[in-house]
């Protein structure tokens, strides 16, 4: 008996089965019934069984695509409910809502601020307990300080590094026009589709021993497989947009009950819903001592939503208003757009050695909280106009430290800006290379 429930069948129509209530009380149309509770309830649980699906899913496909496109789909998928909220923002701001600009904005920064200070530093952080509890990951490194142990990363991360660098050096400027428009779209969107044309190019790399459900798909042949790949990112996928956001909301109405702020809502508790199928995979992920894997996901996760995600807004924004326009935002998001850039920044001064310690982890970690909890603060005891101005003041003093701890990192990792350079020019040669070389007369 006991070896049957080990079975890879019966953890694959485990995770369905968390779907159902949620999947079939959609289909039907009860969902609008539920409770704020009971909706927080059933998407929530439809949420974990969709995040199972779509690891599952990413791990099969490994065998037949290259390994950092599997992971971008898969982030994609696992972060697609919040380019539906940040969409439905902007569509309102079309409409004439000029309130929707600032909260599309907020909802984004939060986004990619809670992706790196709670995502990044979490996993790390989750590794390497994971280490101590016997995991066996061969990614975490112990020394002989505590503080000093780390998670070492696949050094074929340095394309996305290099391709998230210039993002975020973009994004500095974006604020400087008052509004996301065309240029920023052409430049965010192109980067990311460069990207992607890079990797697909990329070889299939011998893929990993696997377990589980992942071994018993991979075991197939190649058309039950892709039939399988294709099933796992289609359903999950319907089931993250579409009970993602119901689960945001419902967050959003239990803290409004108790007096939590609905932009403060916004911009933090709803992106942290969002982001909950991500998280979710690359805990999972962790958890079969594939610390580098988890670590893949979510920076493509982060080069996607600072990509594509504030790309698409003015796109977005112009289809709703019928014509050509730029989504104008406010004094305060624009320090919002600032701190994001120089979070990470920061945080990918940290990587670029391919290490990240728990050291490093604990201060992302403590920086991104500190800033959260003391604007929460502003925002409780102060008037509205008081809280604001306090609150950009604070967002400028984060963002010159997160700047000053970046550059005294990378004044010290001139080496490893030079290797990672080297990695990125050699990957993009070979994928261009594999076009541009024709055979001999």
């Amino acid at each position: 008996m006991s070896s049957r429930l080990r079975s890879p069948l019966v953890a694959l129509f485990g995770g369905l089965a968390l779907t159902l209530p949620w999947i079939v009380s959609w289909l039907t149309g009860r969902a609008a019934g539920f409770s704020t509770l009971g909706t927080v309830a059933v998407s929530g649980v439809a949420v974990l069984g969709a995040s199972f699906l779509l690891a599952w899913g990413a791990e099969t496909a490994e065998k037949d695509v290259p390994r950092a496109f599997a992971i971008a789909v898969l982030a994609v998928l696992a972060v697609a409910p919040e380019y539906a909220v940040d969409a439905l923002y902007a569509w309102q701001a079309g409409q004439g809502d000029a309130a929707a600009a600032n909260l599309a904005v907020a909802n984004m920064t939060g986004a990619n601020r809670i992706l790196i200070g709670i995502g990044w530093s979490g996993i790390a952080l989750f590794s390497i307990y994971q280490a101590y509890a016997g995991s066996g990951d061969p990614n975490v490194v112990t020394t002989d300080s505590r503080f000093g142990d780390y998670v070492s990363l696949d050094r074929d991360i340095s394309l996305e590094i290099a391709f998230l660098f210039a993002a975020t050096l973009f994004a500095f400027f974006v604020p400087l026009g008052g509004g996301i428009g065309g240029i920023d779209t052409l430049v965010l969107v192109g980067l990311y589709a460069a990207y992607i044309l890079v990797i697909i190019r990329g070889d299939v790399e011998e893929v990993e021993e696997q377990v589980g459900v992942p071994a018993y798909l991979q075991s197939k042949p190649f058309g039950v497989r892709a039939a399988s790949v294709l099933a796992l990112f289609g359903y999950s996928g319907l089931l993250i947009f579409t009970a993602v956001e119901p689960f945001a909301h419902g967050l959003e109405a239990l803290g409004l009950q108790y007096g939590i702020p609905e932009f403060f809502m916004i911009q933090w508790i709803a992106p942290l819903a969002s982001e909950s199928p991500e998280l979710i995979v690359t805990a999972y992920l962790v958890n079969k001592a594939r610390a580098t894997a988890a670590f893949n996901a979510l920076i493509s996760s982060k080069l996607n939503q600072w990509t594509l995600l504030i790309g698409t807004l003015a796109v977005v924004y112009s289809i709703s208003a019928g014509q050509y326009g730029v989504l104008m935002f406010d004094e305060k998001q624009a320090a919002e757009i600032w701190i994001t850039a120089a979070q990470s920044f920061f945080a990918l001064a940290i990587l670029i050695n391919f290490q990240i310690s728990v050291r490093e982890a604990l201060v992302l970690l403590v920086l991104f909280l500190s800033q959260v909890v003391t604007e929460f603060y502003f925002i409780r005891t102060m008037t509205e106009a008081a809280a604001e101005a306090s609150s950009i003041l604070l967002l400028e003093a984060y963002t010159v430290l997160y700047l000053v701890l970046t550059i005294g990192l990378l004044a010290t990792r001139r080496d490893e800006i030079r290797t990672v350079a080297s990695l990125t020019g050699a990957t993009v040669r070979d994928a261009v290379g594999d076009d541009s070389e024709q055979p001999a007369d």
